[in-house]
């Protein structure tokens, strides 16, 4: 029988306090799961720890809650199952079970159960290695289903009929893909193909849940696998079917436009190594870049297939979705929409004859967020011709250095307009209002174009010529809203091109 070394008890002391907490109550108990795995695999101590003992799992989790100096955290004794926390720890102390499941519902029927059958319940063979803490057996491996050969291997198995796993526990399909691109592993063929017949069954599970371990596998070391993954499967057809629709080409009068899943893919893998620690919604913004273009896609005999719009009908599907998730419904949901608004303005932008106006219509719209959209951008670009990517990639340098200059010389980096709402009331005597609204905003254009500079005398002054003829119901007047020096070209046309 394989055995932990005794040493570790003294390089993790907390298994020493566990040890004395099992032997005092005379409940064999075993450490498994996570913290096991992952120890075996790299020598990492996680801060997260699975206890399962044969015995009352409150009374063993207020005895080790009273020997660290804390108290018991939680307890769901549906579950059987009793939660201690200790400083960066969690302890979650659970006794042996057994595990029914109706089909129409993923949330189990629990009944106490045998050491034995508390194996079967576990998820794969590798997360099924139990490590005995109890001075009688202190540091022997229980291993029933070849956990140990599976971690060699780098396999992701269940312990017994995938069909049955998966059927009884939806989510572990997704925990199998999870653990497959956290761990660099691969599935078994058999517990493969049975996340293909199974995943229909992903349809009980609360978006919450779904949610959480798709988060889990986008922040992973290789999300890019694990979407491939989840779309080969089926299982993304289940809960982000718009990201599938993605995929495929079509070909009409010799014309063909790309496969957009896996240009998305693409372009979250050329994100990620520019920004290797980009956070969880600068992901979901390169997974969603593209999302309308299903929803846009035309066949123009005369230059083929056309995505017109597909940055503004994929900003309104990003919240669709969001809701449809539950995922949340603030600030990061406007950044991830934001991005997919404008993520084909820059190239845009790069044409020749661009007014400074039409670069600082980017620069506030982007906002603290330029440097994501930019390197969004630059991500997008996914041709496989060097001399059309170095071409694509100098636009957009030139793009970004127009954009230092006009946001040096007009300060614009936190443009807001230097006249408020409550200066223009008092100066006019006016209630709130859309009045006010409205003088604010010719203000505001007036920066934009260039018309007078971003401070605040030439915005006064500017606002007692335009005042009163906005009060007067009356247009502004044409020498006050046009740049003496602008003329309207090509440059201000940026509406989004076909990709």
């Amino acid at each position: 029988m394989t055995s932990l070394p005794p040493l570790l008890w003294e390089e993790e002391p907390l298994l020493e306090v566990l040890t004395a907490t099992a032997d005092e109550l005379g409940q064999p108990t075993y450490l498994v799961g996570g913290w096991v795995r992952d120890w075996l695999l790299t020598g990492q101590r996680g801060r997260s720890f699975d206890v399962v003992t044969v015995g009352h799992p409150t009374r063993f989790a207020e005895r080790l809650a009273q020997r660290l100096g804390t108290t018991l955290a939680a307890e769901y004794r549906r579950f059987y199952v009793a939660v201690v926390r200790w400083r960066d720890y969690e302890i979650e102390v659970v006794a042996p079970r057994r595990e029914s499941y109706s089909p129409d519902s993923r949330n189990p029927e629990v009944a106490p159960a045998t050491l034995e059958e508390d194996f079967i319940r576990r998820d794969f063979t590798v997360n099924a290695l139990y490590v005995a803490l109890h001075s009688a057996q202190k540091g022997a491996l229980l291993d029933p289903f070849h956990g140990i050969r599976d971690l060699a291997q780098k396999i992701i198995r269940t312990p017994t009929d995938p069909v049955r796993t998966f059927t009884d526990d939806p989510l572990r399909m997704l925990r199998a893909v999870r653990f497959a691109v956290r761990l660099g592993f691969t599935i078994e063929p058999e517990t493969y193909a049975a996340l293909q017949s199974q995943a229909h069954r992903l349809a009980i599970v609360s978006p919450e849940r779904i949610t959480e371990e798709f988060h889990k596998i986008l922040l992973s070391p290789d999300p890019v696998r694990g979407l491939q993954l989840l779309f080969d499967t089926g299982l993304l057809a289940q809960f982000l079917p718009e990201v599938v629709a993605l995929a495929g080409t079509e070909t009409q009068q010799g014309h063909s436009h790309k496969d957009n899943f896996a240009h998305t893919l693409k372009v979250l893998e050329q994100l990620l190594v520019q920004r290797p620690d980009a956070d969880l919604w600068l992901r979901w913004a390169a997974l969603l870049h593209d999302i309308g273009k299903p929803f846009t896609k035309r066949f123009d005999p005369e230059v083929g297939w056309t995505f017109h719009l597909h940055e503004e009908v994929g900003a309104k599907k990003v919240k669709e979705i969001f809701r449809r998730l539950r995922l949340p419904l603030d600030e990061r949901l406007r950044y991830v929409q934001k991005l997919v608004r404008l993520h084909g303005r820059p190239i845009a932008l790069a044409q020749e004859g661009v007014t400074d106006s039409a670069i600082r219509r980017l620069i506030v719209e982007a906002g603290e967020d330029l440097q994501d959209l930019i390197l969004l951008c630059r991500s997008d670009v996914t041709t496989r011709n060097p001399r059309r990517r170095a071409r694509f990639l100098q636009n957009f340098d030139r793009v970004m250095q127009r954009v230092w200059e006009v946001r040096e010389r007009d300060r614009l980096a936190a443009f807001q307009p230097p006249i408020r709402g409550d200066l223009i009331m008092q100066t006019y005597n006016l209630p709130p209002g859309p009045l006010v609204g409205q003088i604010k905003e010719a203000i505001r254009q007036a920066i934009l174009e260039g018309i007078i500079p971003n401070d605040f005398e030439a915005a006064f002054a500017y606002m007692q010529k335009v005042a009163p003829a906005i009060l007067a119901g009356q247009p502004v007047p044409q020498e006050l809203s046009q740049h003496p020096e602008h003329e309207e070209g090509e440059g201000d046309k940026v509406g989004s091109p076909h990709k």
